[in-house]
């Protein structure tokens, strides 16, 4: 996550970008989209069952009830060792992953308010940093007029800086290339600050 420093630089890069254009920009980096509960289980219990054909290829017997304890004790302890984030993160495939990003990146869209802004020129960047998940999503009044490969060029870059260590200059690189897209297609006409300019967390 970035620290303070790169937060404040990132809000005047913010206001700086809104000052040229009247689109309104809303950036959020999120720890996590999902906790992923349900997949760590699921794989516990999987790895717990297997446990019992397994046992037949023992050199000595075990009773059904110490077989039934050690599949609970296996089971638990696979259950706690998979909710270690970056184990947890292994687990779960690529497409669930970016999957539960976007409904997030869409959800936060639509709280913020960013489709309801005046001429409809809302703009997210929105980023969670667990599934290494980065997309920007334009409101119509933008869309109509920046392509989705304009974007997508924008993120490729991002995704590269933040390989390298980067990410507070990455995030704010970002918001800069998307101000020089925002000024083309939306300059600024009127003083306005509907939504907030500093960095969102979750």
């Amino acid at each position: 996550m970035l620290n303070a420093s790169e937060r404040r630089k990132l809000t005047e890069t913010i206001k700086e970008v809104e000052s040229r254009t009247d689109a309104e920009v809303v950036t959020v980096l999120a720890r996590q989209s999902d906790n992923y509960l349900y997949i760590s289980t699921l794989w516990a219990a999987f790895l717990s069952l297997l446990l019992a054909p397994l046992m037949q290829f023992l050199p000595w017997w075990i009773e059904y009830q110490q077989a039934f304890t050690l599949q609970w004790i296996l089971f638990i302890v696979l259950a706690v060792l998979f909710r270690w984030r970056p184990l947890t993160m292994k687990l779960v495939p690529k497409k669930v992953r970016f999957w539960r990003a976007s409904n997030l990146a869409r959800r936060q869209f639509l709280e913020h308010e960013l489709h309801s802004t005046k001429h409809r020129l809302g703009l997210l960047i929105f980023v969670s940093q667990a599934e290494h998940y980065v997309e920007i999503l334009a409101d119509r009044g933008l869309a109509e007029q920046i392509t989705n490969e304009s974007w997508q060029e924008i993120v490729e870059n991002f995704i590269h800086e933040v390989k390298k260590g980067k990410t507070g200059e990455a995030f704010v690189h970002c918001v800069e290339k998307c101000g020089e897209l925002l000024e083309e297609a939306a300059p600024a006409t009127t003083i306005k600050n509907e939504l907030p300019n500093h960095l969102v967390l979750l």
